[in-house]
């Protein structure tokens, strides 16, 4: 569920840059990546982040690389 929830946030996000309610979706996307760090650590970050990379990709062809700093400060090894 967590994953289609971060897809459909970065999604949002990069087709709608110029939306006033980009920066809600970051905090989202933020706060879910601390309940994905909690439940797995820096591992369960680089395979969800993989997963949700691909697929943005693949869907619409833009890169959420961008997105990996929000996860920033969960701990010393993530660091976008």
């Amino acid at each position: 569920m967590l994953e289609e929830e971060l897809i459909d946030l970065a999604t949002f996000c990069l087709q709608n840059s110029d939306s006033s309610e980009v920066d809600e979706k970051k905090k989202r996307i933020s706060q879910v990546g601390k309940e994905i760090y909690d439940d797995g650590g820096v591992d369960a970050l680089e395979n969800f982040f993989f997963v949700i990379e691909n697929r943005i990709k693949e869907e619409i062809g833009q890169d959420p690389k961008p997105f990996r700093s929000l996860w920033n400060g969960l701990d010393d090894n993530w660091k976008y």
